[in-house]
């Protein structure tokens, strides 16, 4: 498959393609698209510029060609999820100048269905990505059979593995810790608990500043707009008392937004709101979201490096890179 042919699927100009492909601007089409593009460049087998250059110089056969998997342990549909879409494409990216594609993607939560199982047992790639927490079950399983595997995400692991990580324990704290600080107390939670880090993290850091927790201001819910906006209706609709909102990221607090825009709520004169990840809807929101950044798409360009270094060889002993995060401040906090 050349730039040609999937600029010809998706509609679009051959320069177009190339710049999402390369990597040259953010901003060339719209992230629909871009999704889209690199859904077809993934589905054909797209070879980068370094391959195909090779191919005129020796017989095809001669020519290896390189690929590896993405592996989604907590997104059902990654490419539905702005964090994992985002970040799979940063280590598409990233992979493709190296001459490697990104030949399987597949969610943990398939792993007991016998196509994805007989794809991972008999996969022909070089090494895997683990993207989001991944249980130790699991990843001593995809250590079986993924032979070279790194992990990306907010939670470190145990020393034995490649992982490129933002410490969501750490970024998740001082969220909280902003809204303490602009004299909140009773501050919500929107988002997942179990065995969530980001979470334990609210929990710790409300202890920390002797405040009780409250469980009423609390709802377990996905990491979706649709479950962000429940669960905000819900505290609402049995509490007046809150007067803040932790979002366990962007999507659910874009979701929460909404409802207490609807139950008649001021943001922020009446309730402030901050969330996790920066996702670029993040600041055409209205307000504009307060948010922690999280710099996914360096994590997806470190993690394609990486990967690619230990699949050569390149280092033997676990290699865990850290990466800073920061809040952006906008409208949605005082």
């Amino acid at each position: 498959m050349t730039l040609k042919d999937i600029a010809k699927e998706a509609g679009v100009s051959i320069s177009t393609v190339s710049r999402i492909i390369n990597g040259n601007s953010s901003n060339a089409a719209s992230k629909e698209m871009q999704d889209k593009i690199w859904s077809i460049a993934r589905a054909g087998g797209y070879v980068p510029n370094t391959s195909a250059q090779a191919l005129k110089q020796k017989n095809r056969e001669n020519v290896p060609h390189h690929s590896i998997a993405c592996v989604y342990a907590r997104a059902q549909d990654a490419q539905n999820d702005a964090f994992f879409s985002t970040l799979t494409r940063s280590i598409e990216q990233e992979a493709l100048k190296e001459g490697y594609i990104v030949k399987y993607s597949f969610s943990t939560f398939d792993i007991h269905n016998p196509a994805t199982q007989n794809q991972i047992i008999n996969n022909e790639v070089d090494g895997a990505a683990i993207l989001g927490r991944c249980d130790k079950e699991t990843l001593k399983f995809m250590k079986k059979y993924f032979h070279k595997i790194i992990y990306v995400g907010l939670n470190p692991l145990d020393a034995e593995y490649d992982q490129v990580i933002c410490d969501g324990n750490a970024v998740a704290s001082d969220a909280v810790s902003h809204l303490i600080a602009q004299g909140h107390t009773q501050i919500g939670y929107i988002g997942e608990t179990k065995n969530e880090i980001r979470y334990e993290a609210y929990c710790n850091t409300l202890k920390k500043n002797h405040i009780n927790f409250n469980k009423n201001i609390v709802t377990n819910v996905s990491g979706s707009s649709e479950a962000g906006y429940q669960g905000a209706k819900r505290i609402l609709e049995r509490s007046s008392d809150v007067t803040a909102f932790f979002c366990m990221n962007d999507i659910t607090a874009i979701g929460a937004i909404r409802a207490i825009h609807e139950c008649g709520y001021r943001i922020p004169d009446d309730i402030s709101v901050i969330s996790m990840d920066d996702i670029e809807i993040a600041q055409y929101v209205s307000p504009m979201l307060t948010t922690m950044h999280i710099p996914i798409e360096e994590m997806g360009k470190m993690t394609a490096k990486i990967l690619i270094d230990r699949i050569r060889n390149g280092h033997t002993l676990p290699l865990k890179m850290s990466l800073p995060y920061y809040m952006a401040k906008r409208e949605s906090c005082r």
